[in-house]
């Protein structure tokens, strides 16, 4: 079979530079001291806390910290503003830090090597958090920490999120969920009043039907707002006129899938105003909606918007383009003007950027989505990648993704796919996969390669499936069980789901009955979609990229499954990271893996490699 010859790499674009340009920021924060975010760097791995003021950003983190909570192993709300300075999660010890402004080290408020942190939030010179404990089973709480201080504020769910109070601390809310819901199926909001005395009252549930509420949020007066997707997507709802109902909004997801604590997508401003972000086909929109009902719309060049924060001038965000990064951004709320903070830094100059156009494409039963990257100087159709998203309920987005770039500077075109059961689409087309995991999401990767091919873009003879995680396991079954890749890459990639479900931890320690069903009762179902059982079915190569350290996908399941190929007589190989957990976070790590992938695709389609 001839070979369409794939582009010579654009040198000045190294795998090397293509994750330098990863670097990336969380939660934002704004108050009378400036804004603060914590920003993650590929260089080392940490994640470090900067200050904006007076027009100059600095690092407050010291060297040996690192800012990162593992709560439900992937962590979220990891540090808040305190008086004076901030509060946060260090990411070797799980414990809470306090840090003033002044260059003073840090200084632990708590000690206990049992318990993890997340979800943090300052009042009253004390702090609120949801306490992960692990002993002979992994319990979770809303605590309050102080000096010598350790008070219980909720328990006895499976599950606590995002805590939230009202200004003058009267009221406190958050969200909870039981074994076996997740918090993308099913949760409770919950709400506790405190007396002029300082008592706490007992619990109330304020919205509990079969919806998915996040991120509550009180506004000046006092009154409870949170997303729910009861009417189909994740939209505001509120407390108005002594009534739980609905706000005006787009029929759109103001959220994605809460895989962490702490995000922040919306806020709530009045009865009906509100700061928020929306997808709208996918593309993320940023507006602000006036008491009087009308949509002022910001920040239209940007298609994601993250961790919004507001003072009396400017919106922030976290922002990226389909040709720039993720920054950190201020936009001014008169003027609309648009300043980069931090972040945005050019990556390759717009016009030798592949940027994302929209694909929606019949996946057997049902239409999916995602986005088409095309090869970057090629003549006639392209070979393929096409990426499979983690989660499985989780999303891509059209933003300049360098990973992406990667591949299309080398000839490469690329499907970024929002497959069934992707978060943005609103709650039925997340549902989708509920025990069809392994079935719809792979009919829809295959299937988005006779799309692409209908219409000349690429060679489907030359089409590549990666993906890592539960994107790994999509990829491993479109290979065992379809004939339409010539190879593929699992990165820590689910291969046994049974053996995935005794091993992996408490968050997801039910997610696989919802993705396929009871391991017991439907154990046949589980024969017909583990992809080590059916490993001679595959008969293509196979790339694997496993980190040791890994508690999700345990690093057995990869060399069970690349032993297994070897023994077929499969051409397959593994690259396995002493270092890395579940997600790779070592620069050093995350360029090998990137230029071996490439290296083997183009082996594949006998292509050399120059060196780079």
């Amino acid at each position: 079979m001839n070979a369409t010859p794939v582009s010579s790499p654009v040198a000045e674009f190294s795998a090397a530079q293509a994750v330098a340009a990863g670097t990336d920021f969380a939660e934002l924060k704004v108050g009378a001291l400036g804004l603060f975010w914590n920003e993650f760097r590929p260089a080392d791995g940490a994640c470090r806390i900067w200050h904006w003021r007076d027009q100059q950003a600095r690092c407050l983190t010291p060297d040996g910290f690192s800012v990162r909570s593992r709560v439900y192993e992937y962590g979220g709300g990891s540090f808040c503003l305190s008086g004076d300075g901030l509060v946060f999660v260090n990411e070797s010890d799980q414990q809470v830090y306090n840090q003033a402004l002044d260059g003073s080290p840090p200084h632990a408020l708590t000690a206990d090597a049992t318990c993890r942190y997340g979800d943090v939030l300052w009042h009253d010179g004390q702090v609120l958090a949801v306490e992960e404990q692990h002993g002979q089973q992994v319990t979770h709480r809303l605590v309050r920490l102080g000096a010598g201080l350790r008070e219980v504020l909720a328990e006895g769910a499976d599950f606590y999120a995002t805590p939230s109070l009202s200004d003058n601390g009267r009221r406190l809310a958050w969200v909870e969920w039981d074994r076996p819901a997740q918090p993308w199926t099913r949760t409770r909001l919950m709400c506790r009043e405190r007396d002029s005395a300082g008592n706490w009252g007992a619990a109330r549930c304020i919205a509990r039907q079969d919806e998915s509420l996040q991120q509550p949020r009180f506004d000046t007066e006092g009154r409870l707002y949170c997303l729910s997707d009861r009417q189909g997507f994740w939209q505001p709802w509120g407390e108005i006129d002594g009534h739980w109902q609905p706000l005006p909004a787009a029929a759109a997801d103001h959220a994605a899938a809460p895989w962490q604590l702490g995000p922040s997508t919306w806020l709530a401003l009045g009865p009906a105003s509100y700061l928020a972000s929306w997808f709208e086909d996918g593309f993320g929109q940023l507006g602000l909606r006036t008491a009087c009902g009308e949509m002022q719309r910001y920040a239209s060049a940007y298609t994601r918007f993250r961790s919004l924060a507001l003072d009396a001038d400017c919106i922030y965000a976290i922002a990226a383009s389909p040709i720039s990064p993720a920054a950190v951004i201020a936009i001014d709320l008169h003027s609309h003007e648009v300043r980069v903070l931090a972040g945005g830094a050019e990556v390759l100059p717009a016009g030798r950027i592949s940027q994302p156009h929209p694909i929606s494409y019949s996946g057997g039963d049902g239409v999916a989505h995602g986005f088409f990257y095309p090869a970057m100087n090629s003549a006639g159709p392209s070979p393929l990648v096409v990426f499979i998203h983690g989660g499985p309920t989780s999303a891509c987005y059209p933003v300049l993704d360098p990973r992406i770039q990667y591949w299309t500077q080398r000839g490469f075109a690329v499907a970024d796919l929002n497959y069934r059961g992707s978060s943005g689409y609103g709650r039925a087309y997340r549902q989708a996969l509920h025990l069809h995991w392994g079935e719809y999401d792979v009919q829809d990767a295959c299937a988005v390669v006779a799309h692409l091919a209908e219409q000349r873009l690429i060679d489907p003879r030359q089409a590549f499936i990666r993906g890592g995680s539960a994107g790994g396991y999509t990829t491993l079954c479109a290979l065992a069980f379809h004939s339409v890749f010539r190879g593929g890459a699992s990165l820590y990639g689910v291969s046994d789901p049974v053996a995935l479900g005794q091993a992996t931890h408490k968050f997801e320690g039910d997610y696989l009955d919802w993705l396929i069903g009871d391991p017991t009762k439907d154990a046949e179902r589980y024969r017909q979609r583990t992809p080590l059982l059916h490993a001679g079915q595959i008969q293509v190569p196979v790339i694997f990229f496993q980190g040791e350290l890994d508690a999700v996908v345990v690093p057995e399941q990869t060399r069970s499954m690349l032993e297994a190929l070897q023994a077929n007589g499969i051409q397959a190989e593994g690259h396995f990271y002493p270092g890395e957990r579940h997600g790779f976070r070592q620069a050093a790590n995350l360029a090998h893996a990137l230029e071996e992938e490439w290296k083997f695709y183009c082996r594949l389609l006998g292509q050399a490699t120059p060196s780079l």
